[in-house]
């Protein structure tokens, strides 16, 4: 859900909810990945993407499968999203790229969770958004799907990532992060991302420099500092607050970063 429009409309009970949310500094926002992290996308949604994007772009840049397969993974390390540099590099329209391959006509038989996901994620204590590099109207679908859309405040999705200059920006880009919390009034230092396990290297490296790609950060190393890029020792008063998500049994199959 997200509440920008509704902020506005005065006297409105969203309204006044809006404004308490973000007038609670100091406690922990926490910002959730979607695919592979609210859900086991990798179960079948991510190979449908996957397959979808390579036909999209055999059918739009008439080259074969191997090239195709080529460009879709090489922009995806390159730029964090395959759509950021198909839309550098050629001629395609980004609204109909992520309607094409993010559309499935049975989305709900794809979508996989963990037992008891709503009863955990109601139990943490702060503000919760999604951060995904995925469009709106699919997050939506899932979360729909899930049945936890309602303990979002909003969803920052890859439409919401671009720049003042209209381009297109996808996680880990620190500034485009650091961007979409001003926008949601999130204070940095209150910030929490969880995020899939797979992409934890990259991830931490593109927020904190801290590890260089391709070395996955330490078991127990969930909680790093974007500011000092250093972590934050268990046990002082700043990490304190954080200690049930290293417990949390997400923490087999998710990485937390303290961003701020």
């Amino acid at each position: 859900m997200n509440v920008d429009s509704a902020g506005d409309r005065s006297g409105s009970g969203l309204a006044r909810a809006s404004r308490r949310r973000m007038n609670t500094h100091g406690r922990p926002v926490w910002l959730f990945d979607l695919d592979n992290t609210l859900h086991h996308a990798s179960h079948e949604i991510f190979p449908a993407i996957n397959r979808g994007m390579t036909q999209y772009i055999i059918d739009r840049l008439g080259v074969d499968i191997d090239e195709a397969n080529r460009l879709r993974t090489g922009y995806t390390q390159r730029y964090g999203a395959t759509l950021l540099g198909l839309v550098r590099h050629h001629p395609v329209d980004a609204a109909d790229f992520l309607h094409v391959v993010h559309t499935f006509a049975d989305l709900g038989s794809m979508v996989r969770a963990e037992r008891g996901l709503a009863r955990m994620i109601r139990g943490l204590p702060g503000r919760k958004i999604v951060l995904t590099n995925a469009p709106s109207v699919y997050a939506h679908a899932v979360l729909d799907e899930l049945g936890i859309a309602r303990l979002f405040e909003r969803v920052i999705a890859i439409e919401d990532m671009q720049d003042r200059s209209g381009n297109w920006r996808a996680k880990p880009d620190a500034a485009m992060l650091r961007r979409a919390m001003r926008r949601a009034h999130v204070p940095l230092s209150d910030a929490v991302r969880m995020f899939q396990h797979g992409n934890a290297a990259s991830a931490l490296a593109g927020f904190d420099g801290a590890h260089q790609a391709g070395s996955a950060p330490a078991e127990n190393d969930y909680i790093k500092s974007l500011r000092h890029q250093e972590p934050i020792s268990a046990g002082t008063r700043r990490s304190r607050r954080l200690d049930c998500i290293v417990r949390w049994p997400w923490s087999k199959v998710s990485r937390v970063v303290k961003i701020g």
